[in-house]
C-alpha cells in the first residue's frame, strides 16, 4: 500500500501546486472592463466570474475559494457555464471529485491486494518447486545408497568390518 501512495501523493502535491500557481497568475483588471456586457462574453477568461443579479463581471476570488455572498449569491453566480449556477457546479464538481477519489483509492486498494495475491502465489509456486527438487534429491541418494550396498556385496565387503577388533 505504501508503494502505492508514494506514485500518487507527489503527483497530487505536483498538480495543486501548479493549479495555485497559475490561478494566481491571472491578471486582474480583464473581468471588470467587461461589465454591463453578456454572460458568454465576460465568461470567455476563465478567471472571471459572471453575478447575474447585478450584471457584473469581476475577477474570481481565488483567495476565499468560494466567492463571498457580498460579493454575488452562489444561485445567482455564474463561472465556466452561463447556463450553469455557481451552486450547481460546484454539487456537481464535488460528487465527480469524491466519485473519482473513491474509484482511486479501489484501485490502489485492489492493485495492492493484487500485488499481495501475486506474491503469494509466486511464494506457493516456489515451496512447491523447493519440495520437487527435494524429493528427486532423496530419490537420488536411495538410488547412490543402494548401488554403494550393491558394490559392497560384489566385492565382499557387506560384511561386519574386519578392522573393528583392533579398536
Amino acid at each position: 500500500m505504501m508503494k502505492c501512495l508514494r506514485i500518487f501523493l507527489p503527483a497530487l502535491l505536483l498538480v495543486s501546486a501548479l493549479a495555485t500557481v497559475l490561478a494566481e497568475s491571472a491578471p486582474k483588471d480583464v473581468c471588470e472592463t467587461k461589465n454591463g456586457t453578456s454572460c458568454e462574453e465576460c465568461l470567455r477568461n476563465v478567471t472571471c466570474l459572471w453575478c447575474i443579479k447585478t450584471k457584473l463581471c469581476v475577477t474570481y476570488p481565488v483567495r476565499t475559494i468560494l466567492p463571498p455572498h457580498s460579493l454575488c449569491p452562489l444561485d445567482d453566480a455564474r463561472w465556466g457555464l452561463c447556463w450553469m449556477n455557481f451552486q450547481t457546479l460546484i454539487i456537481t464538481l464535488s460528487v465527480v471529485g469524491g466519485v473519482l477519489i473513491i474509484a482511486l483509492l479501489v484501485c490502489l486498494f485492489c492493485c495492492c491486494k493484487c500485488e499481495n495475491f501475486g506474491s503469494k502465489r509466486f511464494e506457493a509456486k516456489m515451496q512447491k518447486q523447493a519440495k520437487k527438487t527435494k524429493t528427486k534429491q532423496e530419490e537420488r541418494r536411495a538410488e547412490m545408497n543402494q548401488r554403494h550396498q550393491e558394490i559392497r556385496q560384489k566385492y565382499g565387503l557387506s560384511g561386519p568390518n574386519p578392522y573393528a577388533r583392533f579398536s
